[in-house]
């Protein structure tokens, strides 16, 4: 019995031990390719976090395969309490130089990662390639004030809504998929053409550009003041302002043809900081949401 234990002493020490190592090599790697191809954690905390995990390993692993008398293992506690105290320090006083907004998808396939220089507010969104790793995409187009608001409209688009600094409120939209071949760029308010119906909620996307209808009282948004992002959703402006977002279901189905009938739902999304739920909108032609 007391074999048995032996062994599986020796055998969580030495795993403890080879996940030291993998985070150590892990952390080698990432400052490698950080310093080569401007690559980056998607959030920032996650090199310290990883640094903690390895410490930690590394300890229980001395633990459990070294004999070590008393003193031995009080210095070692102590010395590791400390390293992890710092790293701990570090982390939050990282997240206070550079906000990282970090929100995983509701699928888990996506993440959207948002970096914010917290003393002159501007904003970088980052595309993840490579898991937990991320490069820069482009610059929020408004410094930022306060707080950010996520909400996943689909599993492949995001709606970021926050204050910038001229006391406006502005959206954007994060996207990670497409409703059409993948091979070919198309308008959002072109595809969505007509009208489409919600819950006290009227959508009319036309020539003129696109009309929103709550609560009887209508608001026309021409096409300077519609601003697209990837090929999912698009953010109406009025006074340079967001009012709202409109994105593509995951069941929208975008034909290479006009004439081929619309499929599929549309979320309406106010942009207000608030808290609010998207509106499903279903194509007035069909009269129901699609499955």
């Amino acid at each position: 019995m007391k074999l048995i234990t032996n062994n599986l002493i020796k055998v969580v020490g030495w795993s403890l031990f080879l996940l030291a190592i993998g985070s150590f090599g892990l952390q080698m790697g990432y400052l490698f390719v950080h310093e080569r191809f401007q690559i980056e954690y998607i959030d920032n905390r996650l090199f310290y976090m990883i640094n903690i995990f390895c410490i930690i390993c590394l300890a229980l692993a001395i633990l459990l395969l070294l004999r070590l008398n008393k003193r031995s293992k009080i210095i070692g506690t102590s010395v590791t309490g400390i390293i992890i105290i710092a790293h701990v320090v570090l982390l939050i006083d990282s997240n206070q130089e550079i906000k990282n907004i970090t929100s995983i998808s509701p699928n888990f396939k996506h993440v959207l990662s948002i970096k914010e220089n917290t003393e002159n507010g501007n904003a970088i969104y980052y595309r993840s390639y490579y898991g937990i790793l991320a490069r820069p995409k482009e610059r929020l187009p408004h410094e930022t004030v306060g707080e950010y608001k996520v909400e996943w409209l689909a599993n492949d688009a995001a709606a970021v809504t926050y204050k910038a600094a001229d006391n406006t409120i502005q959206q954007f939209v994060g996207t990670y998929g497409d409703r059409g071949t993948g091979r070919s760029y198309y308008y959002v308010g072109a595809e969505m053409h007509g009208q489409w119906d919600g819950e006290n909620v009227e959508v009319i996307s036309n020539t003129a550009g696109i009309s929103v209808t709550e609560n009887g009282d209508t608001e026309l948004f021409d096409w300077d003041n519609i601003h697209q992002f990837g090929t999912l959703a698009i953010v109406l402006k009025k006074h340079n302002e967001a009012v709202w977002t409109i994105s593509l279901n995951e069941n929208f189905e975008v034909h290479p043809t006009a004439s081929d009938s619309t499929v599929g739902n549309i979320s309406l999304y106010k942009a207000t900081m608030e808290e609010n739920e998207p509106i499903i909108l279903w194509d007035a032609g069909t009269g129901s949401l699609s499955q």
